[in-house]
C-alpha cells in the first residue's frame, strides 16, 4: 500500500538526479529530501482516507457514481466540494483504493473492497526520525484535515479555515527556509535567477513575496555567486498586509542597512500602473509559488510583460504537474482556497485550477508575448524517469 521509499533507495535516486540536474539546482535534492517527500505524500494519503471515511464518501462510493452524484449523496456544497472531491478520488484511484470506470457522461468511481486502516501518526514519527524540519508541513496538513468536513459541507470558507488570526503562526512556520519541504522552491528559484539574470544594472520586483523567505534565499544566492553587486533595486511586493509587514521585518532584520530594498503592496490581479509600477521599469520579475493563484493568468502575465523593459526576464519557481490530472500532495491543503481551485480557465494553457504542467506554462507565457520560455531543470526531459519531480523554475524573456 505505502509508496514510501527507504533511505538507501532515496539516496540512489538523489545520486541519479545529481548526475543529470544543473549543478546549481541539484544540492537540495538529497536522499533525505526524497525520502521525506514520499513520507509526506503517504501522510496526506492517510489524512485523505480519514476524510473519505468520516464524511460518508466511502459508503457512498460503494456504488459506481460520478463526482456530482457522490457530492449530492453526502450533502456537500457543490461549488466548494467538487474540486477537492475530484482530487481525493484521483488520489485514491492512483493508489488502487478507488476504481475509476470510464462511462458515457464522464468517469464513475467505486470503492475497491474495504477501506484500509492506516495511521497517519506512524508516518509522522518516521518523519521526525528522518528530518524534523518538515514538522510545519505536517502541522498544516493535520490542521486542514480537521476542518475539511465543515468546508465540504459549506459551513466555513477555505479562507476562514486557513487564514484565521489564530493560525497565522502556522503560516510563518510553513513559509520558511527552515521548513524542509518549502525551502526547495526558494532554492531552485534563486539558482535560476543567478543563472539567467539579465545584464546590470538590474531592478528586481518580487510578486507575492509573502514572509520574505524567497527574497532571503535569492539575496543569499546572488551574494554567494558574486552577482548581488549588479542589483540596483529590489522591490518586495505583497498583497496581504500581515505578510507584507512580516516580510519587511524579516528582510530588514536579516539584511540591516540594505537601502536598495523597497517594500510595497501590489495586487497582481489589478493593473500594475495604477499601483506605482511604471511600464518598462523592471529588469526581472520574480515569484515563488505565486502565479498559479492569479485570478486570470493571462491578464497577470501581460501586466508583468508591460512592467519589464526590453530583454527583461520573468522567473517563477513553482510546483509543476508532470502529468495531466496529477494529484500533487500539497494540493490537499490549497484546494480549500477559491483563488487556487477556481481561476479564469483557458482550454489550452489553463484547463484547471491549481498547478500547471510545463506545456501550460509555456503556452500561457508565449500567449502573453514572452519568448525563449525554458525550465530549470528541464522537467519535460526528466518526467519519464522521475514522474514525481515537481519543483522547477520557469523562465521567460520579453523581446529586446
Amino acid at each position: 500500500m505505502s509508496e514510501v521509499v527507504e533511505l538507501a533507495e532515496a539516496e540512489r535516486r538523489s545520486r541519479e538526479l545529481a548526475s543529470i540536474l544543473p549543478a546549481r539546482i541539484s544540492p537540495p535534492f538529497t536522499g533525505s529530501f526524497i525520502r521525506s517527500a514520499t513520507l509526506y505524500d503517504e501522510y496526506v494519503l492517510r489524512l485523505t482516507l480519514g476524510i473519505f471515511r468520516t464524511t460518508g464518501l466511502a459508503k457512498a462510493a460503494q456504488t459506481p457514481s460520478t463526482i456530482d452524484e457522490l457530492i449530492a449523496r453526502v450533502g456537500f456544497e457543490p461549488g466548494r466540494a467538487r474540486v477537492p472531491v475530484d482530487w481525493m478520488l484521483r488520489r485514491l484511484s492512483h493508489r488502487g483504493i478507488v476504481e475509476q470506470i470510464d462511462a458515457a457522461g464522464g468517469p464513475r468511481f467505486r470503492l475497491r473492497g474495504e477501506m484500509p486502516e492506516l495511521d497517519p501518526g506512524e508516518i509522522l514519527e518516521a518523519q521526525r526520525q528522518q528530518d524534523s524540519s518538515w514538522q510545519p508541513s505536517y502541522v498544516l496538513a493535520e490542521t486542514v484535515a480537521q476542518d475539511y468536513p465543515v468546508f465540504l459541507r459549506g459551513e466555513r470558507t477555505g479562507e476562514e479555515i486557513l487564514f484565521s488570526p489564530s493560525r497565522l503562526r502556522m503560516w510563518v512556520n510553513f513559509f520558511s527556509n527552515d521548513n524542509g519541504l518549502y525551502v526547495v522552491n526558494n532554492l531552485v528559484g534563486a539558482a535560476a535567477v543567478a543563472e539567467l539574470m539579465p545584464p546590470a544594472p538590474v531592478v528586481i520586483m518580487e510578486l507575492g513575496g509573502g514572509l520574505g523567505s524567497g527574497a532571503t534565499a535569492l539575496i543569499d544566492e546572488l551574494r554567494g555567486s558574486g552577482r548581488w553587486a549588479e542589483v540596483r533595486e529590489y522591490r518586495f511586493t505583497e498583497l496581504v498586509p500581515f505578510f507584507l509587514r512580516r516580510g519587511q521585518q524579516a528582510l530588514e532584520t536579516r539584511f540591516p542597512g540594505l537601502s536598495l530594498l523597497k517594500f510595497a503592496a501590489l495586487d497582481m490581479n489589478r493593473v500594475f500602473t495604477g499601483q506605482g509600477v511604471e511600464p518598462g521599469s523592471v529588469s526581472l520579475v520574480y515569484a515563488v509559488n505565486t502565479l498559479h493563484v492569479a485570478r486570470d493568468l493571462d491578464f497577470t502575465l501581460r501586466e508583468i510583460f508591460g512592467a519589464l523593459g526590453p530583454g527583461g526576464r520573468l522567473v517563477v519557481s513553482e510546483c509543476i504537474r508532470t502529468a495531466p490530472a496529477q494529484a500533487i500532495y500539497i494540493e490537499f491543503i490549497f484546494n480549500l482556497m477559491e483563488t487556487f481551485r477556481s481561476p479564469v480557465l483557458h482550454p489550452t494553457y489553463r484547463p484547471n485550477g491549481g498547478f500547471l504542467a510545463p506545456e501550460e506554462w509555456r503556452g500561457a507565457m508565449e500567449a502573453a508575448g514572452f519568448v525563449d520560455v525554458r525550465m530549470l531543470p528541464d522537467i519535460p526531459s526528466l518526467r519519464a524517469r522521475f514522474p514525481h519531480f515537481q519543483v522547477g523554475a520557469v523562465v521567460a524573456t520579453r523581446p529586446a
